[in-house]
């Protein structure tokens, strides 16, 4: 268990935490959740000594250890990767060493004995003698293979780093798990594994991520981080999110009979409870919501961008046609014979474990990138609008305010009225679209995006990895927004609930061209188990 009490933190005139008061207890899993800059990352650290709070304190019960996911992908190019693991129970790798320095001695002395014995007693009581045997299981389970667990970890790629420090935070069953996006760079059978491990790990967990399946999959409680304060909700991320928007309903209409009131809870409560997905998480989390009274749910006092793309023209049956589409770059065959046909229903996600394949369609569909060999052809009543993974050149260099670098892209002569309240729909209020478009945060740069892409009317849209840098709020109201969607679409995106609700056709890119299966993003990661 771990306690917070009190803990205050300002930079400057910004006051990040105030007075918070929380406590994390042992078998609950918890989201920390917050808009992009709340301080989620600087409260992940406070918890685990890295920064000071400067008042309150941060209490550990005696004799627990804290383990937490390192974000220095390179802090231990030298050691070996299994050793790198173990390194994660900093007593056991000490006693280890220890060990080892006595048994070298040429000259062993009776000290040395009695010391050696002390510390074997407490290697054992640590479980030593299964700490390589653990470490190797962990890495094998995130998808690093027995050839590289005596490898040094500066022999490994990037994604494999940090896997090997997922592995070393999970490593000796920590009483308190700190994971700052542990998603990120995973592969899907990675985040499964992680999923059912978090979910049979008895201890205290504080999640932070942007993955709403994730969180949905494993977190019994959600930790609100909301102006400077935490507070604790019993559930998953969705679960807090249907609730929060529930009690607003009911704030708006007060003359509702109470009775009323506690009847759609109910219902909504045992409508969450029914839908979980692992029965041991089940039991608990519908003992936890049963408890819930009407006055525990509160509103949430977060704002979400308004998301709707609309047509500026309906859209024929013809929409694009691939044909033997391959393209080499720096030497390597990125896409390979690619053909495929899109109708007007499809909401096409592009799948595949190579990042630079799916850009450089991407490239190729909208114009500025020329294939090696194969052709195109987009249907004459369509219109594209296209999002890059790489948006910087729209940016860099630009002296222009919001209202004047959004005009850019209006296909109208819209007027200054039209253009802040359209950039207010997008979370730009008052004085902020006056903000110049050059200095402007990823985040902030991703919704002015979109901005660009909702003017335009465009009834096909390509999207390459359109909720990177955006908060939970941002991707739930961007999830949303093309759920509803009534044109055509292909997009690429790391996060599955969006890529699950969205689409209805999977295209793998592969060495060899396309696999096409016209199902669900779940029904497609059940064919390749």
């Amino acid at each position: 268990m771990i306690t917070v009490t009190n803990v205050g933190l300002q930079y400057g005139d910004r006051k990040l935490f105030d007075e918070v008061n929380i406590k994390f207890t042992p078998g609950n899993c918890y989201g920390l959740i917050g808009a992009n800059g709340a301080g989620k990352s600087t409260f992940i650290k406070i918890l685990s000594g890295e920064i000071e709070p400067q008042q309150g304190d941060v209490h550990l019960k005696p004799g627990q250890r804290l383990a937490v996911l390192k974000q220095n992908h390179f802090e231990y190019e030298e050691v070996e990767v299994l050793t790198t693991v173990i390194m994660g129970h900093a007593r056991l790798y000490q006693v280890m060493q220890e060990k080892d320095a006595i048994y070298m001695k040429e000259e062993f002395s009776d000290e040395d004995g009695i010391k050696a014995a002390e510390l074997e007693g407490e290697f054992a009581e640590m479980n030593g003698w299964e700490a390589e045997s653990e470490a190797a299981i962990l890495l094998k389970g995130l998808g690093i293979t027995e050839e590289f667990h005596t490898k040094k970890m500066a022999d490994l790629s990037g994604s494999e780093k940090v896997k090997v420090l997922l592995a070393q935070a999970l490593f000796g069953e920590p009483d308190v798990l700190l994971l700052d996006e542990p998603t990120n760079h995973l592969d899907i059978k990675a985040i499964e594994w992680l999923e059912e491990f978090l979910i049979n790990f008895e201890n205290t967990v504080i999640v932070v991520s942007h993955d709403r399946h994730f969180l949905n999959k494993v977190c019994t409680h959600i930790a609100d981080l909301d102006f400077g304060k935490i507070q604790i909700y019993v559930g998953n991320y969705d679960f807090w999110y249907e609730s929060s928007q529930l009690a607003q309903k009911m704030a708006q209409d007060q003359n509702k009979k109470k009775e009323e009131k506690i009847k759609e809870l109910q219902g909504f409560i045992a409508r969450f409870s029914a839908n979980a997905s692992k029965s041991k998480q089940a039991t608990s989390r519908k003992k936890l919501l049963d408890k819930i009274e009407l006055d525990d749910i509160k509103p949430s006092s977060r704002k979400y961008p308004y998301v709707h793309f609309g047509l500026g023209r309906e859209i024929g049956n013809d929409v694009l046609r691939v044909e033997g589409i391959t393209k080499t770059i720096d030497g390597e065959k990125v896409l390979n014979n690619v053909s495929f046909t899109m109708d007007k229903e499809d909401k096409i996600t592009l799948v595949g474990d190579n990042e630079i394949a799916k850009t450089a369609l991407f490239k190729i569909l909208t114009g500025e990138m020329e294939p090696d060999s194969g052709t195109y052809k987009w249907g004459v009543t369509t219109s594209q609008a296209y999002f890059p993974k790489d948006n910087s050149k729209f940016f860099e260099g630009s002296n222009l305010n919001l209202v004047d670098w959004l005009r850019q892209y209006s296909p109208e002569d819209d007027s200054d009225t039209f253009l802040r309240g359209f950039l207010g729909r997008m979370l730009f209020s008052g004085d902020e679209v006056k903000k110049k478009a050059n200095v402007l945060s990823g985040g902030e740069k991703v919704r002015c995006m979109l901005s660009k892409m909702m003017l335009s009317g465009a009834n096909v849209l390509l999207l390459d990895e359109p909720t990177n840098h955006l908060d939970l709020e941002s991707i739930t109201a961007v999830n949303n927004g093309l759920i509803n969607y009534k044109g055509a679409m292909i997009f690429t995106s790391h996060d599955h609930q969006f890529n699950e609700t969205i689409a209805n056709r999977v295209i793998e890119l592969t060495a060899d061209g396309v696999v096409d299966k016209q199902m669900t993003f779940n029904e497609y990661l059940e064919t390749i188990k």
